[in-house]
């Protein structure tokens, strides 16, 4: 990510800052304006209304959302399954909070020689039934994914919505990069029928904004869900940054009237065609990501044998 937010966003900012109520302390939840704009700017793809007072918390960037919620639902020796390879964070944040990883690989493709896609990884869902214990609580899934850019399909997040109403899983679904989505529709796993009820989606100010320094992030799902993890949010921070949600709200109110998300995916599409041209010159293999900002390169190891 190597632009700025755009200067409405950053006027929004400096408008914030020099205004009484956002230099102090937000309600844990987040700042009504922008649980407002949350609601208003996720409702259509939810396809429900959203509830701003249980349904939507604001927290200090989308990694302690995400640990907020392990806080609050992990017990000692309680089970996380994680798609391998995964963001980083997921590890230590299971782990600090007693619980134990559990891994399930996404399969690389098979041939490397011809052009592949992040499409390309696939889950077996026989070893992912396999991996699912009496232990088993929480099930992350990252879509659009760090670092492989899957995107995953509405057939098998249907196939993973199952597995979690059979053995009763919560879903966290770390969606933080749903608005760099390339070449396929974004499914939120949370919209599948039964699925609203044990998912909580998580969302990022500085994902979708070019503003990962903001440390502001949301978190969508059931008052059952999000309840405890207030608890939890609160604890670990009390509040997030309070002119920061200002400017995200506006950010999330006039994405529309400025066509913003649609700008910013050409130039992060021309930023990837660049990239894999460069590539494709070389004569390197990876890749092609259908999400996100990662391209994953094919290491090849030359195994030579001497002969005396």
């Amino acid at each position: 990510m190597n632009f700025s937010p755009p200067q409405w966003i950053t006027d929004a900012a400096e408008g914030a800052l020099k205004t009484v109520g956002p230099n102090h302390y937000s309600h844990p939840k987040g700042r009504i304006r922008l649980r407002e704009a949350i609601k208003n700017f996720y409702e259509p793809d939810f396809g429900r209304s959203i509830d701003v007072e249980s349904e939507i918390l604001v927290t200090s960037g989308a990694n302690e959302g995400m640990y907020s919620v392990l806080t609050a639902f992990l017990e000692q020796g309680d089970e996380v399954i994680m798609f391998e390879p995964f963001f980083d964070q997921y590890l230590p944040s299971v782990t600090f909070n007693g619980g134990k990883p559990v891994y399930v690989p996404l399969h690389p493709p098979r041939d490397v020689q011809g052009k592949t896609t992040s499409a390309d990884w696939t889950i077996d869902f026989d070893e992912l039934r396999r991996a699912i214990t009496p232990r088993a609580k929480i099930i992350i899934v990252n879509t659009p994914h760090n670092p492989v850019g899957k995107v995953f399909h509405r057939a098998e997040l249907e196939r993973i919505a199952a597995l979690a109403e059979e053995f009763n899983l919560m879903v966290m679904a770390d969606e933080v990069y749903d608005c760099l989505v390339f070449d396929q529709e974004h499914v939120r796993i949370a919209t599948l029928p039964g699925m609203w009820d044990r998912t909580i989606t998580v969302g990022s100010a500085g994902k979708a904004f070019a503003a990962t320094g903001w440390r502001v992030g949301w978190l969508i799902g059931p008052a059952s869900l999000l309840h405890p993890t207030l608890a939890a949010t609160t604890r670990i921070v009390f509040c997030t940054n309070s002119p920061l949600q200002e400017a995200a709200a506006a950010g999330l109110e006039q994405a529309k009237q400025h066509k913003f998300f649609e700008k910013q995916l050409r130039e992060y599409a021309e930023r990837r065609a660049i990239l894999t041209d460069a590539f494709d010159r070389l004569g390197m293999k990876y890749t092609l990501p259908e999400g996100s900002y990662f391209v994953l390169l094919v290491r090849f190891v030359m195994i030579i044998n001497w002969h005396h």
